[in-house]
């Protein structure tokens, strides 16, 4: 990871903390989910600087070493789209080929709708695009003790994180969300609570990742996490007809528990998410879980490979 550049970019008042490697003209920026950071995607931006491209990853505001907001609580996914935009220019990128994990998908594909001249192609991991509207649909069917619903409540994911240190939160979800079934609280106990302390973690995670990712959210804290994603689904994004048509691709685990969530994977294998991204192409992997990328690294950098061979 040595060979790994970390900078720091001034926007809207923030800096934000920016992991490069590469010199290629051709720039793929990789946006990270939750409890994810800039370093979940260490082994793609080296093999994709192997390859002579240029990889970046931002950590959003408020996650990582980037300077969380004022006000946390205001947070919003077009905070993510304009930072994105002011790293581009300050770094002076014209175009990128955006790869987006989990709640990622959100601003790679968005981003692509709202600033089209900026974006050549979009690949996401273990969420498709989801057009507005659709979240709202999807929690509405879903049992009340799911965490995406748990830490939607301002308070309740603060006090059942605030028991333990970050690299212990870290460590619980990364447990869960390796796992193919949906993490559901019973009525009298909170999303920690489902994870023995004894449990291993994925045998692909080690202690050094974990403690990698325990210092960053030591540091960043949990305020602004659990305002985007969690409590920001429903924002309106201003597009009506949302269409992305350049070339996009979407891996996905077999195994994911994303998959369990009502509609979705039909929604995938009916081919209707492709009304929205004609030129999508989908790969299943079939003993993949939320973390493909980490959990298969060599696979997921071949699959991008690919993709950025055949269209770039």
């Amino acid at each position: 990871m040595d060979q790994i550049q970390h900078n720091f970019v001034e926007v809207g008042g923030l800096k934000l903390h920016v992991a490069e490697i590469g010199t290629g003209s051709n720039v793929v920026v990789f946006l990270h989910g939750f409890p994810e950071i800039w370093y979940s995607w260490r082994f793609q931006m080296i093999a994709l600087a192997n390859a002579g491209f240029r990889a970046i990853a931002p950590d959003y505001r408020g996650y990582g070493l980037s300077d969380s907001p004022a006000e946390p609580s205001k947070a919003s996914f077009s905070d993510l789209i304009s930072d994105l935009l002011g790293i581009l220019n300050a770094l002076n990128i014209p175009k990128v080929i955006i790869v987006g994990k989990d709640f990622g998908a959100w601003p790679a594909y968005y981003f692509a709708l709202k600033h089209p001249e900026r974006a050549l192609g979009v690949v996401t991991l273990g969420v498709p695009f989801m057009p507005p509207g659709s979240v709202r649909s999807t929690q509405s069917h879903i049992p009340e003790g799911v965490y995406t619903l748990r830490w939607r409540e301002p308070g309740r994911a603060e006090a059942d994180f605030g028991r333990f240190d970050a690299k212990t939160v870290v460590r619980n979800v990364y447990i869960l969300f390796s796992k193919s079934e949906m993490p559901i609280a019973q009525e009298n106990q909170e999303i920690m609570d489902l994870v023995d302390p004894s449990t291993p973690l994925p045998p692909w995670f080690t202690e050094e990742d974990l403690a990698t990712y325990g210092a960053l959210y030591e540091k960043s804290g949990f305020d602004t996490a659990l305002k985007v994603p969690y409590r920001s689904f429903n924002e309106d994004w201003g597009i009506e007809d949302p269409k992305v048509e350049i070339p996009a691709l979407f891996i996905v685990g077999e195994k994911d528990y994303v998959l369990k969530f009502p509609g979705i994977e039909e929604y995938i294998r009916s081919g209707r998410v492709k009304e929205f991204v004609p030129k999508l192409e989908i790969i299943y992997l079939p003993e993949g879980s939320h973390f493909v990328q980490e959990q298969s690294p060599e696979e997921v950098n071949q699959l991008l490979l690919t993709f950025l061979a055949n269209h770039f």
